[in-house]
């Protein structure tokens, strides 16, 4: 069975990015370092509130740069539930090593993890909620992450369920207002923007009413969004695309707009292929962990 961690090169700029953000929060002397010495001490990561485990990798090479034995207890993507607990606390993993190293790595690992774990839980919820009304389609993020932590959010949405989307401007044409304002039509977009994506890329256009997504579809765009559209003209609009296109344009139907986990219900149907939706990644509460030293 794959496992998520999985979609980490054993090398690459992920694990550059672990070094800087340690190296970010000691930019000079590490005084809590010095205080407690190269002692050796076991602590335990702490769950506290409920939520799908994400991160562990990212929280894995901190560790590992810093040094320090840990033991898993429980897996990525697993559902922590700390209330079953005597105390509300989950042991999720044991760490061994230097005292120093345990807290230089502490604040870094736990911030990774409560980011991560807060973006798999919304994209786990939104996704189940999708399921319990018969919707078997396509539940994506968007490309409205935090600069710099634009991987971790993606690999979050994974580990909860959800599609990420195109990760970036290079993976997908996604053809929007300005686009089509700037070139004069969206005829015109598809056509420049195929010219040089080929085959191989496919084309997105969002479109306003029907009869932009018409023309897109007749222009051979391979994914119309029906955006900012109410829940019946989205119904109504995404029927009569599929009836009327039916055996003559291949295309795919997203909505977007305004989705969250209090209104999707209200947007869902059989003829539309992808929901997208930032509420999964942008302003995401967070789960809350912590690492005590063991006594």
């Amino acid at each position: 069975m794959p496992e998520f961690q999985h979609l980490l090169p054993a090398s690459g700029l992920w694990r550059q990015d672990v070094t800087n953000w340690l190296q970010e929060d000691v930019p000079a002397f590490d005084f809590g370092g010095f205080v407690v010495g190269s002692d050796a001490k076991m602590a335990t990561l702490l769950c506290k509130q409920a939520g799908v485990l994400s991160g562990v990798p990212f929280a894995q090479e901190v560790f590992d740069q810093c040094q320090l034995n840990v033991e898993w207890l429980y897996k990525e993507g697993d559902f922590l539930d700390p209330a079953s607990t005597a105390n509300g606390k989950l042991a999720v993993a044991k760490v061994s090593g230097e005292a120093r190293n345990i807290l230089l790595a502490e604040r870094t690992a736990l911030n990774l993890l409560s980011r991560c774990s807060g973006i798999a839980t919304a994209s786990r919820e939104l996704v189940s909620t999708a399921r319990k009304t018969g919707y078997q389609g396509i539940i994506a993020g968007t490309r409205k992450t935090t600069p710099g932590l634009r991987r971790l959010e993606k690999y979050s949405m994974l580990v909860g369920g959800c599609d990420t989307h195109r990760y970036d401007l290079s993976s997908m044409v996604m053809l929007k207002d300005n686009h089509i304002w700037s070139t004069g039509s969206i005829t015109n977009a598809v056509k420049n923007a195929r010219s040089v994506c080929g085959f191989a890329v496919k084309i997105e256009v969002e479109c306003q009413s029907e009869e932009e997504a018409d023309e897109a579809i007749e222009a051979g765009a391979d994914v119309i969004m029906l955006d900012n559209f109410s829940g019946n003209s989205l119904k109504s609009a995404a029927q009569s695309l599929k009836q009327k296109w039916d055996g003559k344009k291949q295309f795919m139907l997203e909505c977007s707009g305004g989705l969250k986990l209090s209104n999707i219900s209200e947007f869902l149907c059989h003829d539309i292929d992808i929901y997208s939706t930032s509420s999964i990644h942008q302003g995401t509460g967070v789960i809350d962990f912590s690492l005590k030293i063991n006594v």
